[in-house]
């Protein structure tokens, strides 16, 4: 079983099209999905679960959607903190949490304190997330340590590099699936998916099951994970 899952939740758009509805109702629906992938996940002893539900390029969508997706975000919050507290999920973002709206982080805060004690599954959020923003981000705060006599360039390595992201209290994914048949990574945990397995479906988020999320764990677990070495040497291990 994997230790962490990422999961891009792409198709909602797509799928309120097909349907003839707005934009917005298919977030709604993604929403349900959301919340019967991570109830999977849970039962299953996954211990993380990272879900990009909002990049830095998707500010750059139409005001109205993103307006409507940041009251779908408080109201899902609301609603899903006592279920949260009920499977034992503690709730973590990484992301630019500045640019997000005060009553939205203010939500994710409480919410965050509420699960804060709890010891099953991690539910990392991804809003207002890119990985060239993490990674810049990093660069500019070892840039900052060197500048001020914290480090010497010379001591900077893969390590200190992790350990300035967003992620750095997170283990990096074993598996990564997307949804909606888009064959890319979106400038998504770039760093952290070195070596991690990646699974696509031709399935829209919104249509995405329980039985799907478990499909791509049952392929993950025929795969070889060599990390450079050679079958051989794993075998020999």
């Amino acid at each position: 079983m994997p230790r962490h899952v990422a999961v891009i939740m792409d198709g909602n758009g797509r799928w309120a099209k097909q349907h003839g509805l707005a934009r917005a109702l298919g977030h709604k629906q993604g929403v349900n999905t959301l919340h019967e992938i991570t109830e999977t996940a849970a039962r299953l002893g996954i211990g993380y679960l990272t879900m990009y539900a909002f990049s830095t390029e998707n500010w750059n969508r139409p005001q109205d959607e993103i307006d409507a997706l940041m009251a779908l975000l408080v109201s899902t919050i609301a609603t899903e903190t006592p279920t949260l507290m009920k499977n034992n999920v503690r709730l973590l973002t990484i992301g630019d949490m500045q640019r997000l709206p005060q009553d939205v982080r203010t939500k994710i805060e409480n919410c965050k304190q509420q699960t804060a004690a709890n010891t099953g599954l991690n539910l990392v959020i991804a809003l207002s997330y890119s990985a060239r923003w993490e990674i810049t981000e990093a660069a500019r705060q070892l840039a900052t340590a060197v500048a001020n006599g914290q480090l010497l360039p010379q001591d900077i390595n893969e390590q200190r590099i992790s350990d300035a992201l967003t992620t750095h209290a997170i283990p990096d994914p074993d598996l990564l699936i997307r949804t909606s048949g888009e064959l890319r990574i979106s400038n998504f945990l770039l760093w952290q998916l070195a070596y991690s397995e990646l699974w696509f479906t031709d399935k829209l988020w919104p249509d995405f099951t329980a039985d799907d999320f478990c499909n791509a764990l049952r392929d993950y677990q025929k795969r070889e994970r060599r990390f450079g070495k050679t079958s051989e040497q794993l075998k020999n291990n």
